[in-house]
């Protein structure tokens, strides 16, 4: 995918990521009970803050080749340190974040109580 920011990241990966991620929004909107405008709505907002989530992973990857640095914190040795735990969550969290408030608050609020 980006082999000179990070070897180990490839297209099949990403995805995999986005089927995974693409179900589960779909079983969400199946069991809340969704209409199909909200489950697709649902659907789109899961694959942007998915790809979101890669995009945070391969910018702390491009910051450690930059800095030449092979992990970013010895906290936990060999999983390359707490940055890389939390890289895709620090893309991620703020757009769904936003996402939800501007977004998902209209959809649910359409769901009957269950």
């Amino acid at each position: 995918m980006a082999p000179h920011v990070s070897p180990g990241k490839s297209w099949e990966g990403v995805f995999g990521g986005l089927a995974a991620t693409a179900i589960l929004a779909i079983l969400f909107a199946l069991w809340l009970p969704l209409n199909l405008v909200g489950g697709i709505t649902l659907v789109l907002v899961t694959a942007v803050v998915t790809l979101a989530s890669v995009l945070g992973d391969l910018l702390e990857s491009m910051l450690k080749r930059y800095r030449n640095i092979k992990d970013s914190s010895q906290l936990l040795p060999g999983h390359g340190g707490v940055l890389d735990r939390i890289d895709s969550l620090t893309a991620a969290i703020p757009l769904f974040a936003l996402f939800y408030v501007e977004v998902l608050v209209q959809v649910f609020a359409q769901v009957p109580p269950l």
